[in-house]
């Protein structure tokens, strides 16, 4: 078993721009029922889950012919699945997608904030779901 690692940064800022990201990040919401609709429904599942030496081109060549990319890697990035192909995309792309994708669902910096970040009279930092000054 292969180990995966780490996105490198220039890979991030790749998927940063990357049009099947900023789909999925357009349609996760729009449609529900994009399962019912794939293209991978009637096809046997192995296929988007080849072994680690073998190549993905065939699954990837029937997601390029979907309709449902971005719910469908929308779906893979919410749950963090970095495995096999969804949305068109291969594990090692989604990981830095994923990243990405992370950083989009924050809804802001808490590490830039020094009011929260500075420990209390008690030594520990103030929680997060209280303002500051209470």
């Amino acid at each position: 078993m292969t180990r995966a690692r780490l996105p490198r940064p220039h890979e991030v800022a790749v998927a940063r721009r990357d049009p099947r990201l900023l789909a999925a990040i357009d349609e996760q919401h729009a449609d529900e029922a994009w399962r019912t609709r794939s293209a991978c429904r009637t096809v046997d599942p192995e296929m988007f889950f080849p072994a680690p030496n073998e190549p993905s081109d065939a699954a990837l060549a029937l997601c390029r012919a979907c309709d449902v990319r971005g719910p469908c890697l929308a779906w893979a990035l919410t749950v963090g699945d970095c495995h096999g192909v969804w949305g068109g995309t291969t594990p090692r792309e989604r990981r830095a997608m994923l990243v990405a994708w992370n950083e989009r669902a924050r809804p802001d910096d808490r590490s830039a904030d020094p009011v929260r970040d500075r420990p209390g009279e008690d030594g520990l930092r103030p929680s997060p779901l209280v303002p500051a000054g209470r």
